[in-house]
């Protein structure tokens, strides 16, 4: 029996997948959501960032070509009905749950286009990984907040965009002390997260642009 290889962004694609899926099929059941709309918020969560890097890169969608997506999310939808009561007295687990996806799929989205190749066969600027890795990380939640009817993160005093960014910053800098990719993918998620976690524990924030009073 030979057991299928699997590398670490293949495991962080998958714990991100069911990490952003539950976060949103959460939100959707605190907003009375039925069945498939709870699953199609998860969904969307789980892909929406995925789906505008592959759009931006010239790539088909990921999902499209792999059912393993929709099936983690109705493995997120069918976690959140047997574990309901557990998550609705822990409010908490929707923003555990969101750090986690949004940190794993910073990763994803930076290093698929570190892997990638622009139309005249050269190399993405890391720069341009870096936006890509944000725009994985959080782009999918802010088609579930749209979803749900709520103002989406990024556009709040909150830092969530931001961490992806810097998280992505400290992969490019890890880089240049030439760690391998395995060891700057775990730095960099483990950033986003703590960046997140310090952010919301002493509400730092950028600050708010005043219209005229």
């Amino acid at each position: 029996m030979t057991i299928p290889n699997i590398d670490l962004i293949q495991v962080f694609d998958f714990v991100g997948t069911l990490a952003f899926a539950i976060s949103g099929i959460r939100l959707a059941s605190a907003k009375h959501f039925d069945l498939f709309g709870a699953y199609v918020v998860g969904v969307t969560t789980a892909i929406g960032g995925g789906t505008m890097r592959d759009i931006m890169l010239g790539q088909t969608p990921f999902w499209m070509t792999n059912p393993f997506y929709l099936s983690c999310s109705a493995i997120a939808l069918l976690w959140v009905i047997v574990f309901r009561k557990l998550l609705v007295r822990q409010n908490n687990t929707w923003f555990l749950f969101d750090t986690i996806g949004l940190a794993l799929f910073t990763v994803t989205g930076l290093e698929k286009t570190l892997m990638c190749t622009t139309a005249d066969g050269g190399a993405y600027p890391f720069w341009a990984a870096i936006i890509m890795g944000a725009i994985t990380g959080a782009g999918g939640g802010v088609l579930r907040d749209v979803f749900i009817n709520e103002e989406p993160l990024i556009f709040r005093k909150e830092i969530y965009a931001l961490a992806c960014v810097l998280g992505g910053g400290v992969y490019y800098i890890c880089t240049l002390f030439s760690l391998p990719s395995e060891m700057c993918a775990i730095i960099c998620g483990i950033s986003v997260v703590v960046i997140r976690l310090l952010a919301v524990k002493f509400k730092l924030g950028l600050p708010i642009i005043k219209g005229e009073e």
